[in-house]
């Protein structure tokens, strides 16, 4: 807040002092011997409960800050009182800062208000003069002003900073409707201006964070400005005196940090510590100081204080996240935006819809008999790029059931859309965190959630080093054959830490209970589990040891099992690894060792498996025997999943045009098998629709059968609903609120493997997904003059692995391949290209 300089004297330049003839009578006499004494025996008992306080017993952190509030009120009543700083003395003592909040510390300022009811200019002086110099002479810190109301106010209305300082103010002695009128105007003030303050608000916020850091991931954090602290706690409260928020998010005491308040407590019983040991005003934690002030709360050595330091400030940071969203869809528009029309409810999934910029239920969730909604509210989330609102997250905390086990089909897809949607994910799995719901779908979380690392090169505590590593891999998808084992070994690596032992022996044993809880094949916890295990195996052998000696790469052949998709997980998992580690912990001489490493592993590895057509089901055989178009949809095990079968003659643009008339009708293609059987085609495909129950299958037929007969150009019809959907998510004011873009986080990948079938070859894409993407490949390959001999389709998460046989029929092959390549490659999503960067300026 502002202050007046320390020197200058009540009524003189600077004090906003005005003559007005006599005023009140106070005491006016020069400062006397005993109240210089008075103020000295406040510094002596404030020196006594900091060094123990009566008959030697340490007062814990909350006493001792209560016995400071008191101790300093009961000196400014008695002093006020002796000054004459009465009821309708027209003079007040108002505490801003810590006094006012009753958190003071053993040595912060004392910041106080002297306010005057506009009176003589000598005697506001002889008062202010009375009421300071036995404070500054005791040596104790003072941050004072003295002003009328009027000027209080209008400083209040200049100066942020000492806007939010005055938001706190509490009458502490004399004319208490004095201080009612600064405390109701400055709040009063507040409301009515908060619209054109906001974003300067946002500004200084943002900006003291970038300043301070995280104080959950900061060696020494600050505990005062750092994003999580405290000042985050006092910009709550100033949001919920502008009656924007409540200014609490709903986080309860189970939630992890104990909910809002307990957070805010334990950050100010550590800042009360770290005074007391440093024997002066700090606000940055130092490591030295860490382990003693870990005992006297009774919390643990350094590593257990960062550990709840870790979990306050991120609840906190939840909370402020929360809060200015919330405060942000409070404000009234302006402009020509006060007309736009009221936001509406925009479905993203089964029971999940946009709504006013957040994620949300739709009206008719029913979340208590929805086990799933969790993952499709989160998945939404990550792929929007839009946060769940806070009442969802609530609600969804209150009731939601527990997943089944293992995992249906559909929630572990969803979890895989949330991993591989880069660092969006970030944000949606903190909020998870936050409230208890990612604990409740991955219990073994919770020992390595906040856990501090122990070593200087990483930069994150261990639950986020995890996330980070996930992030990492999603721009990796590409390079392996199994993805979605990708960045599910990402997210689980370090499992086993904080348990004690080996974390790699560890995390394999929970990875195994991880992957049956998920629902995964047996032979896939085998390879999760082998990831989890051997996460190290490469990194380490790389720079450790000969690559030279022969029996350095049969080492990690042995141990692999020599496995090539297991090899090329390890190497992708280990580039992720160590780029969410910390700067500097990847880079080319680490990359070249570990790429010579796995191309010598390959090298004696047994060579890659061929893709190769699933078997046909015998009675699509006999279907396909009568003729004609056939289309079956079944449900399966589970809730929102089905199958599509399509059988119909094997015409030139069958497979894009089932594909096509599946994408309009808003089924996303999980996983497809596709082959042909006397001039039959027999199609199926594992669906999953986007909200509501399937069409009947009589529709798909009838659409299908008006594509094959070119009534209905499918790829024309899909494009303009993905333009659609962009649109609707843009706001009348131009602002952008969820756009789903077609940028990928991997690059798209294609390869290409001879057949066993002379003139044929197989073509694998790896890429993310799009809207009617298989469609859109069938018809670039069928564009291309090409016949596709049979297919398979695998959708994990947002990552597609498509294999399609293609017959040659005696064309130069690489010429094709080339030409496919670029037909292939100008339909799938692909990274956003680099920004060029900005020009200086006058050039």
């Amino acid at each position: 807040m502002h202050s007046d300089p320390k020197g200058s004297r009540a009524g003189g330049p600077g004090s906003g002092a005005k003559a007005s003839g006599s005023g009140p009578s106070v005491s006016t006499g020069s400062a006397s011997k005993g109240t210089s004494d008075a103020a000295a025996d406040l510094a002596r008992a404030r020196k006594q409960l900091l060094d123990g306080g009566t008959r030697n017993r340490r007062l814990d952190a909350p006493s001792l800050r209560q016995a400071l509030v008191d101790l300093h009120e009961f000196w400014l009543t008695t002093k006020g009182a002796e000054l004459g700083i009465k009821p309708d003395s027209g003079f007040a003592i108002v505490a801003v800062g810590g006094l006012a909040r009753r958190e003071l510390l053993p040595y912060s300022d004392l910041d106080l208000i002297l306010l005057h009811d506009d009176l003589e200019p000598r005697i506001v002086s002889d008062v202010a003069d009375k009421l300071w110099y036995p404070l500054w002479d005791a040596h104790i810190k003072l941050d004072h002003s003295v002003r009328t109301v009027p000027q209080a106010l209008q400083v209040a209305a200049a100066d942020m900073t000492a806007s939010l300082g005055m938001l706190e103010a509490r009458h502490i002695a004399g004319d208490v409707e004095l201080s009612n009128l600064l405390i109701g105007g400055v709040r009063r003030q507040w409301r009515n201006g908060i619209r054109g303050r906001f974003d300067e608000l946002i500004e200084q916020t943002r900006g003291r964070w970038a300043r301070s850091g995280e104080i959950a991931h900061r060696a020494e954090p600050d505990l005062k400005s750092g994003r999580g602290g405290l000042r985050d706690v006092q910009l709550l409260d100033a949001l919920s005196i502008a009656q924007l928020t409540d200014g609490m998010p709903g986080l309860g005491p189970e939630s992890p940090g104990g909910g809002l308040a307990f957070a805010h407590g334990r950050l100010l019983d550590v800042r009360t510590e770290l005074h007391r040991v440093a024997g002066r005003a700090r606000d940055q934690l130092r490591a030295q100081d860490a382990d003693e002030i870990g005992a006297a709360l009774r919390i643990g050595d350094r590593f257990d204080l960062a550990r709840v330091l870790s979990d306050s400030a991120r609840t906190i940071s939840y909370s402020v996240d929360v809060g200015l969203r919330t405060a942000g869809n409070s404000l009234p528009r302006r402009g020509l935006s006060r007309l736009r029309r009221v936001p509406v409810r925009r479905p993203l999934d089964e029971g999940v819809v946009e709504h006013g910029g957040e994620v949300v239920l739709a009206r008719d969730a029913r979340p208590n008999k929805d086990p799933g909604l969790i993952m499709r509210v989160a998945a939404a989330s990550a792929q929007t790029g839009m946060p769940m609102s806070a009442s969802t997250l609530n609600r969804l905390s209150d009731s939601a059931p527990e997943l089944r086990e293992p995992w249906p089909k559909e929630a572990l897809n969803d979890l895989l859309v949330l991993l591989g949607s880069g660092r969006k994910a970030i944000a949606a799995i903190e909020a998870l965190d936050r409230t208890g719901l990612w604990g409740r779908l991955i219990p073994e979380w919770g020992a390595v959630r906040d856990l501090p690392p122990r070593d200087a090169v990483h930069t994150w505590t261990v639950d986020r080093h995890l996330v980070e590593t996930a992030a990492y891999a999603s721009a990796l998808t590409t390079r392996v054959a199994r993805p979605d084992l990708l960045v599910l070994g990402a997210l689980i690596h370090d499992i086993g830490k904080g348990r004690g032992g080996d974390h790699s022996v560890v995390g394999a044993d929970l990875a195994i209970q991880i992957g049956n809880r998920l629902g995964l094949w047996p032979s896939d916890v085998a390879l999760l589990t082998a990831m989890v295990r051997y996460h190290l195996l490469l990194p380490e052998t790389a720079t450790r040891r000969d690559l030279d000696d022969p029996a350095t790469v049969q080492t990690v052949v042995v141990a692999l099992g020599a496995d090539t998709i297991l090899l090329e997980l390890l190497h992708a998992l280990a580039e992720a690894d160590s780029l969410a580690t910390g700067p500097g912990v990847w880079g080319d001489w680490k990359a070249s060792l570990i790429r010579e490493l796995v191309r010598r592993c390959r090298l004696v590895m047994a060579g890659e498996s061929l893709p190769s057509p699933d078997p046909l089901d015998p009675a699509h055989i006999e279907l396909a025997s009568r003729g004609g178009v056939h289309v079956d949809i079944a449900p399966t095990e589970g809730l929102h999943t089905f199958v599509v079968t399509v059988i119909a003659p094997d015409t030139p643009g069958l497979l894009s045009d089932a594909a096509g008339v599946l994408a309009l009708h808003s089924l996303r293609v999980l996983s497809a098998s596709l082959g042909s059987h006397e001039g039959s085609a027999i199609n199926s495909f594992d669906v999953a629709p986007l909200f509501g129950a399937p069409p009947q299958a009589g529709l798909l037929r009838q659409e299908i059968i008006r594509a094959q007969a070119g009534e209905l150009d499918l790829v024309a019809v899909l494009d303009a609903k993905e333009r659609d959907a962009r649109a609707e998510a843009v706001e009348d004011d131009g602002e952008e609120s969820a756009v789903p873009v077609l940028y990928a986080q991997a690059p798209p990948r294609v390869l290409w493997f001879d057949d066993n079938e002379p003139g044929q070859v197989v073509l694998e894409l790896r890429a993310e997904d799009r809207l009617g993407l298989l469609c859109r490949l069938a018809s670039a390959i069928e564009q291309q003059g090409s016949d596709i001999r049979w297919a398979r389709v695998s959708t994990l998460g947002s990552s597609v692995v498509d294999s399609f046989c293609i017959d040659l029929a005696g064309a130069d092959s690489r010429a094709v391949r080339e030409d496919l390549e670029r037909a292939i490659l100008a339909v799938v999503p692909a990274p956003e290209p680099p920004k060029p960067p900005e020009k200086p300026e006058g050039t």
